[in-house]
């Protein structure tokens, strides 16, 4: 059995699918996914810091994302409506109906606004819109731990890619070409109904959620029930990591797929990237010795300009990192709204496949309001939110 290849009676196999060939990807992914538990694993405090960092990404953050996906997909399964067409005849509404899906939570509703663009349903405004909207899978967590920042920050950023569409549909006649790209070329289809690992992820996340709302509630447990949950959360991790391993996804599910499975495969997803973000920061102040405060202080006045640079980059991950140094206090809500609005998110990269040069266009103009905003709030109201 070669390090790629899994034997055909492993139970991984049975319950998480785990393909006979890992190949270089999943390969990848397996690597990562036993240095945590390694690292979790390990005696003293190193292992005490990684323990506490998965709980905190568990109660804080995953449960609460778990509970957000499922009643959005549930509520679009209940509520079949064919969304290409209904932007594509919306009219003067499209930019702000763009802007609105692309301000929820993840980089879904983005998603589909650049495939509605790839098929001609809509302008090079929605586009812009949604993209200059979306602040990706980095609202999950702002949610989850600010949510009075969260309040101000995602109707800002609605409010400024409705206002930036708009002007970009005045003045930029763009189209993607019409393509032939099917749903499943954008975000492989998994299915319908859901697997055994679905049901399993669901059975410790979803209870989950009542122990995040006590702890955001500030409720005392007991030790005994206290034990109960960080064991549950451990699993929980555990289990993620390895449907994160073995899934197919690479950004974002299709829309075609059940929303118990959609709920599974991007929490995991958004999980792996919140794991990373806590865990480099973690690392970074307890076993690095790194004063951020200090090193961030010392470049104040350019710390918006890299938020909005750091946007740029396709993917979630670097949004989640800023918004954890936002977080824990280190970056001024003024650079963390400049990533908001200049980051694509997961959605960027559809949208690079589809047509790079007009990728490049839509984030370019999402650059300009950021930088606007961003060195507004800066100057104008440099406590604001911090």
């Amino acid at each position: 059995m070669t390090p790629d290849t899994l034997s055909k009676t492993s139970p991984a196999r049975a319950i998480f699918g785990l393909p006979e060939k890992l190949g270089p990807l999943r390969t990848n992914r397996l690597i990562f996914t036993l240095l945590i538990m390694m690292a979790a694993a390990m005696p003293g405090q190193f292992g005490e810091v990684t323990q506490g960092t998965l709980y905190d990404a568990y109660i804080g953050v995953t449960v609460f994302v778990a509970g957000t996906l499922l009643l959005f997909y549930g509520a679009e399964k209940i509520f079949k409506f064919d969304i290409g067409a209904s932007l594509r005849n919306a009219k003067w509404a499209q930019v702000p109906a763009a802007a609105l899906m692309g301000a929820m939570p993840g980089c879904g509703g983005a998603v589909v606004v650049v495939a509605a663009y790839s098929s001609g349903n809509v302008g090079m405004g929605a586009v812009v819109a949604a993209l200059t909207a979306t602040m990706g899978d980095a609202a999950f967590l702002l949610i989850a731990t600010r949510p009075d920042a969260a309040l101000v920050l995602l109707p800002i950023s609605l409010f400024v890619g409705v206002i930036t569409g708009w002007i970009v549909d005045r003045f930029d006649h763009t189209h993607l070409q019409r393509s032939a790209v099917k749903s499943g070329d954008i975000a492989p289809i998994i299915g319908n109904t859901p697997r055994k690992r679905d049901y399993l992820y669901a059975a410790l996340v979803l209870p989950g959620i009542v122990f995040g709302i006590m702890d955001l509630a500030q409720v005392e447990l007991t030790a005994a029930l206290s034990t109960g949950v960080h064991i549950m959360a451990m699993a929980a991790i555990a289990i993620g990591l390895l449907i994160w391993t073995v899934s197919p996804v690479k950004a974002t599910t299709n829309p075609a797929d059940g929303a118990i499975a959609r709920m599974t495969e991007e929490t995991s997803f958004i999980t792996v990237w919140v794991l990373g973000a806590f865990l480099a920061y973690e690392y970074l102040v307890v076993f690095g010795g790194l004063d951020l405060q200090t090193i961030f202080s010392s470049v104040a006045m350019l710390l918006p300009l890299i938020a909005i640079l750091i946007g740029f980059i396709p993917g979630c991950g670097p949004q989640v990192l800023v918004t954890t140094l936002y977080i824990n206090g280190l970056v001024p809500f003024a650079a963390l709204i400049g990533n908001a609005i200049s980051n694509d998110g997961d959605a960027l990269f559809p949208a690079i496949a589809l047509n790079p040069k007009a990728a490049v266009v839509a984030t370019v103009y999402s650059a300009i309001p950021a930088l606007i905003v961003a060195y507004g709030f800066f100057f104008l109201a440099p406590g604001f939110m911090n």
